[in-house]
């Protein structure tokens, strides 16, 4: 297990120096859901929620989450993205809409924050604009899948 590395000898919280690290190929990729009533599921398909195309906004939402990380997570190192790409996979049997984000960077530190902010911004959006027909909608299950680069190596969840 690793250590905790956002605590300096004193336990104060701190931003990782990455200065030393070794610029590497950095992937990330994470997934999350939102869940809704199979009414208004019909409703983002078709493109007929009044604020217009729910999932062209939320893609574009993500994207732009991720570029801004660093703004809105304390300890997150501003990053220079080389990619960010949000996908979105229609489940309806289940009226969910599954969101994956892949993140990627040449860079000193990893991207994982960047792929879970996507997806959660992107989840966000979904909801801000279908919420006038359906308040009851579920954010769930946001979770890292993937991640490379870098000295701690490749992590892969089984799923």
């Amino acid at each position: 297990m690793s250590e905790l590395t956002h605590f300096d000898e004193k336990g104060r919280s701190r931003m990782v120096d990455v200065s030393s690290k070794e610029a590497t190929d950095r992937i990330a990729v994470a997934r999350g859901s939102i869940s809704m009533k199979p009414a208004t599921f019909r409703l983002i398909e078709d493109r007929r929620i009044t604020k217009g195309d729910v999932l062209g906004v939320a893609r574009v939402a993500g994207i732009m989450a991720a570029k801004k990380t660093a703004d809105i997570i304390p300890m997150c190192h501003p990053l220079n993205l080389t990619g960010i790409d949000i996908y979105f996979h229609p489940d309806a049997e289940n009226s969910r809409i599954e969101i994956e984000a892949k993140a990627r960077i040449v860079g000193k530190t990893g991207v994982e924050m960047e792929a879970l902010t996507a997806v959660s911004a992107a989840a966000l959006t979904i909801y801000d604009m279908a919420k006038a027909v359906d308040r009851g909608m579920v954010i769930s299950d946001i979770r890292l899948i993937k991640k490379s680069g870098g000295k701690s190596g490749t992590y892969d969840r089984k799923e």
